[in-house]
């Protein structure tokens, strides 16, 4: 089952509903104040979490009259962002696949949360990206394929989530490496360009934030 989440950062309407277009999702989820894109896209999320406290009243009441909306209500003191009890929810759902929109902003807390929440879904082996108008990110552990005709956009950047990334070796790139280590504190692996039409990231330890930026 393919789920969408949409919670509560910046999103650009027209771009959500164009990528909700293309996708063909199975299941939504509203997180919080995600509720809003839902209501105005004139769509029913299956389900609706948070602590609503950023929330539109009005918006909220219209869905919980809905009884074909599931609706988790939390307190506001809590252990989790409305962000992780989403996904979650979307994996005790049995998602084979998870793309997450309004997960970054202005709160930079936020998003630096959420892409490292995104190992959540990784840990479970379920395929989970983040996005935007502007870029696509996720996290990978192993070997991964990149074709250049299905590529979010121009730049391709890879940045270590664990201290070091062992063994990377990046061939179909502008800029190649070979059995290089790449650790957190320095940018090596900013801005690369796929060459090829397939392009190929190798290593042997660590994990990976690989981020395809459109600008």
């Amino acid at each position: 089952m393919k789920t969408l989440i949409v919670t509560g950062g910046t999103i650009d309407p027209a771009f959500a509903r164009s990528y909700l277009a293309r996708q063909n999702f199975d299941y939504y989820i509203a997180s919080d104040s995600g509720i809003d894109f839902f209501m105005q896209a004139g769509i029913r999320p299956d389900e609706v979490l948070g602590d609503f406290d950023s929330a539109d009243p009005a918006q909220l009441e219209q869905l919980q009259s809905d009884q074909h909306i599931r609706f988790h209500k939390y307190q506001p003191e809590k252990d989790a962002v409305d962000t992780e009890l989403a996904l979650q929810l979307a994996v005790k759902r049995d998602s084979s696949e998870i793309h997450i929109l309004g997960g970054t902003g202005t709160r930079l807390d936020h998003v630096l949360a959420t892409v490292r929440l995104l190992g959540f879904a990784m840990e479970r082996e379920i395929p989970c990206y983040l996005v935007d108008a502007h870029n696509r990110v996720r996290l990978i552990q192993n070997r991964t394929l990149l074709k250049k005709a299905q590529q979010y956009g121009r730049y391709i950047s890879l940045i270590p989530l664990t201290t070091q990334v062992k063994g990377v070796t990046l061939t179909g790139f502008k800029y190649p490496l070979y059995h290089a280590t790449l650790d957190s504190f320095h940018s090596i692996g900013i801005s690369n360009e796929i060459e090829a039409e397939e392009a190929v990231v190798d290593f042997t330890d660590g994990i990976l934030i690989l981020v395809e930026s459109a600008d």
